[in-house]
């Protein structure tokens, strides 16, 4: 019989990130599949109007998708939202919402 090891308490399933558009909190999707999705929208980089919905899809989940569509952002916005997301759950924003940059020594 091989040796069993639970790992669960090592797991975090509740914790997403968010972010807030004019004082709306919108969590984001942050599960593994999701977010190797994601990764290859952006490798393959063509930027198609397909790919930013698909984003939005893979990012947000319905009860946070009406909430941004009561937002009534414009495109350039929306944009904005997306990428922003996309990088916060790929571990490329500080909490500040700002880059990182790597350390120098």
């Amino acid at each position: 019989m091989s040796k069993l090891i639970d790992i669960t308490n090592k797991l975090n399933f509740e914790e997403k990130p968010s972010v807030r558009v004019k004082n709306v909190d919108l969590a984001i999707n942050n599960d593994a599949v999701s977010i190797l999705k994601l990764a290859a929208l952006f490798e393959d980089g063509n930027g198609k109007s397909k790919d930013v919905i698909e984003m939005y899809h893979l990012l947000f989940d319905e009860s946070e998708r009406e909430k941004i569509e009561k937002l009534k952002l414009n495109m350039h916005d929306f944009n904005a939202l997306i990428s922003e997301s996309a990088k916060i759950v790929q571990g490329d924003l500080t909490d500040e919402g700002e880059a990182q940059t790597p350390a120098t020594t």
